[in-house]
């Protein structure tokens, strides 16, 4: 009751309007005006941050000089937090960091610090979580006002400029009054925050089990939309780590509710306004429930992610629609966010000339003069009709109709439809390029690279193309060569960042693609740095509890255990699934029993609140159920290796060798001249067998449910 009492004291309440709704982006790398004002900002390499560097503002980064400062002058601190893909974050600064009134009494009454969240996403995690305890929502731009200590009184998003100098006022002078009651304050929300991060470390353990997996997921599926995918509300988020999780329970249990949902909602969105049918790749989420108007940013994670999904879903169902969503979204990432080395920037802007969606929309007229005759054919597929114009005449392409139906009500065959498809496509594109484009953040994030390189391997097992695999190790390399020197790993990179930053996810994932790498190529070299990225995080990042921390603790900021999924997976569970996998590799039973130990620590969590729990349902799922280990030994283990990959298989590690090795799951079983596939189950093998019809028939016979028609 007097934490709440508190909060009505010192909150000062306003309107709160998060970046979950609207993002602006800023690549300044090609401004050379001149500007009246500079501050500490030009120092620095993040997007985001330059974008700050000629506010009136004196902005100052995230450093302890900073609060030292703070505390030699006895004053509060302004802490912003954004991201330069985020539109009310810029709104903001326009109308507020701009102002020359605003600045002044910033800088006369505060030391005043921009973070950019995505190089530092511990200090926005701590913050956000404060934020959230006080306001229960969060969002960007994250505005708080804390004291020399770090320790927040004041935590908000959008302000509006007289809002923001009254709640700037009200904390000054509150804080020249009553400073000893405001750090009380601050001390008991902190605690607040590091209760909320100490929690996932102090649960009690349970059993894993199939029954905890369903009750997660029956509970979830509650809040299915049964009609558009997806989850029910009014803005929908994609959230690939469910889905994926979802899309491998149906296949162990031959769950359809669960795979029609999965497929539901991947079919309403390749066709939908949140899917690029022009240039290819996946919106940020969309801001109704049928996937119609998105907001137009696109970020690497998401487009990492789909491909990754949609790989999968076409390997379960054969569905073109998602091969050809897998094709375009790779060939946007590699036309506009990839630099020339092989690292992929981290996001592409919703504005051009402070407009959202400006680069995406499209007129009537502009549509039927580029389109000419095949305008009512195209208005017809993509909803180009009155009823579903977006505002000011816009229109978001939207294509509601399916082939096939398209095809009843009109004299095309498939070909001939396909070959207009690809016509109109170019011509649109044709027409964009003469537009403004969105700018970039031009970031290399390690872990969201990470999921990229993921994301192109699932996306080669599935289709074969090289392009994919190469593309992978091109990126692999450019993060061992910019983000990996000397054995040491940063979160974000930049041509002269100065950031030595890293996060648990960074190495999580790292490993993570650096072991897929070795299951695809077999070789070894990708294996031992994914086991070296391992051995470091475990020894960087350990806790008191078998959990691991996300950062390194310092004066300023506190440890945190997190274990929910954000944007991204859930580092904890990334390292959870990397020691399962390397430990049935290697029979490594500690790494086994590390991961059991850590999957039990998080099963009530997932009972509970399974939409916030994905990457930790794949992990109970391979613990909970059956655990598949096949081995392809021989001189055609790579081709044979390739061909199994093109089946969907849950719970398997699928690995093979070409040569003697002694790994475990290798040792003698190399036969000179030969090629065998050894299907393995709970430290039980078959008999070596030559064909992969009887590798599969021989899970069939361990009881695996996952092939059509097997049960």
């Amino acid at each position: 009751m007097m934490f709440k009492n508190w909060i009505l004291v010192f909150v000062f309440t306003g309107a709160l309007l998060a970046c979950k709704n609207q993002n602006k982006n800023t690549d300044l790398s090609t401004e050379s005006e001149n500007h009246q004002f500079t501050n500490e900002l030009i120092k620095e390499t993040s997007p985001y941050l330059l974008q700050h560097a000629h506010n009136p503002v004196n902005w100052k980064p995230w450093s302890s000089e900073a609060f030292k400062k703070a505390s030699d002058e006895n004053k509060l601190v302004v802490l912003s937090v954004g991201y330069s893909t985020c539109h009310w974050c810029h709104v903001m600064e326009e109308e507020s960091f701009e102002d020359l009134e605003v600045a002044k009494l910033m800088n006369e009454k505060f030391v005043s610090i921009k973070v950019d969240r995505e190089e530092r996403p511990d200090l926005d995690m701590v913050y956000q979580t404060a934020l959230q305890l006080v306001n229960g929502t969060g969002g960007w731009p994250m505005n708080a006002i804390i004291m020399p200590n770090g320790s927040p009184v004041f935590l908000g998003t959008y302000h509006e400029k007289e809002n923001w100098k009254n709640i700037l006022l009200k904390f000054s002078t509150e804080y020249e009054k009553n400073p000893e009651k405001m750090q009380e304050y601050a001390t008991m929300l902190s605690e607040g925050v590091q209760e909320v991060y100490d929690q996932p470390a102090n649960q009690v353990a349970n059993a894993i089990s199939p029954n905890i997996i369903e009750n997660g997921i029956s509970s979830w599926s509650s809040l299915w939309d049964n009609e558009w995918g997806g989850n029910q509300g009014e803005q929908k988020f994609i959230l690939p780590t469910n889905l994926i999780m979802l899309l491998d329970y149906a296949v162990l249990e031959q769950d359809e509710n669960a795979k029609n949902h999965v497929l539901k909602t991947l079919g309403s969105v390749v066709h939908g306004g949140i899917y690029d049918h022009v240039d290819g790749g996946f919106f940020r989420y969309s801001t109704d429930h049928m996937w119609k108007v998105p907001h137009f940013e696109k970020m690497l994670y998401d487009n990492a992610q789909l491909i990754n999904l949609l790989s999968k879903a076409y390997k379960l169902t054969g569905n073109e629609e998602f091969k050809v969503a897998v094709e375009e979204t790779f060939k946007f990432l590699h036309t506009e966010m990839r630099n020339e080395q092989g690292g992929y920037f981290s996001a592409m802007d919703a504005d051009t000339d402070g407009e959202e969606g400006l680069y995406y929309i499209w007129k009537k007229d502009e549509l039927q003069d580029l389109l000419q005759n095949d305008f009512e054919l195209f208005a017809q597929y993509y909803g180009i009709v009155d009823s579903e114009v977006w505002e000011d005449g816009n229109f978001v392409l939207n294509n509601k109709i399916s082939k096939s139906e398209f095809l009843q009500t009109n004299t095309l065959n498939e070909e001939q439809l396909n070959e207009k498809l690809g016509k109109w496509k170019k011509l649109l594109n044709h027409a964009r390029q003469k537009r403004t484009k969105p700018k970039k953040d031009y970031k290399i994030l390690t872990s969201w690279n990470a999921l990229l390189i993921d994301g192109y391997l699932e996306a080669y097992k599935a289709f074969g193309d090289d392009n994919y695999l190469n593309e992978a190790i091109t990126v692999f390399n450019y993060l061992t060569a910019n983000n990996y020197t000397n054995g040491q790993l940063v979160h974000s990179y930049t041509k002269d960042s100065k950031q030595r930053e890293v996060f648990l996810e960074d190495f999580a994932f790292l490993a993570k693609s650096a072991f897929s790498l070795f299951e695809v190529t077999m070789e070894t070299k990708y294996l031992d740095l994914s086991k070296e990225l391992m051995q470091n995080a475990e020894q960087k990042y350990k806790s008191n509890s078998v959990l691991y921390y996300y950062n390194i603790a310092n004066d300023l900021v506190p440890s945190i255990i997190n274990t929910s999924d954000g944007v991204v997976p859930s580092a904890n569970a990334i390292m959870a699934q990397n020691f399962l996998k390397i430990g049935h590799l290697e029979y490594n039973t500690d790494y086994l029993q590390k991961a059991e130990t850590m999957g039990a620590l998080v099963t009530s969590d997932f009972e509970n609140h399974a939409v916030s729990y994905g990457a930790w349902g794949s992990l109970l799922l391979q613990q909970a159920y059956p655990f598949y280990e096949i081995v392809i030994v021989g001189e055609n283990a790579e081709q044979l290796l390739s061909q199994m990959s093109k089946t969907y298989i849950a719970n398997t590690i699928l690995v093979g060798s070409k040569s003697e090795s002694e790994i475990s799951l290798f040792k003698d079983r190399y036969i000179d001249e030969d090629t065998f596939i050894y299907v393995c189950q709970n430290n039980t093998c078959k008999l070596p067998v030559k064909t992969i019809d009887e590798g599969f028939q021989q899970m069939v016979s361990f009881g695996y449910k996952g092939f059509k028609g097997s049960n």
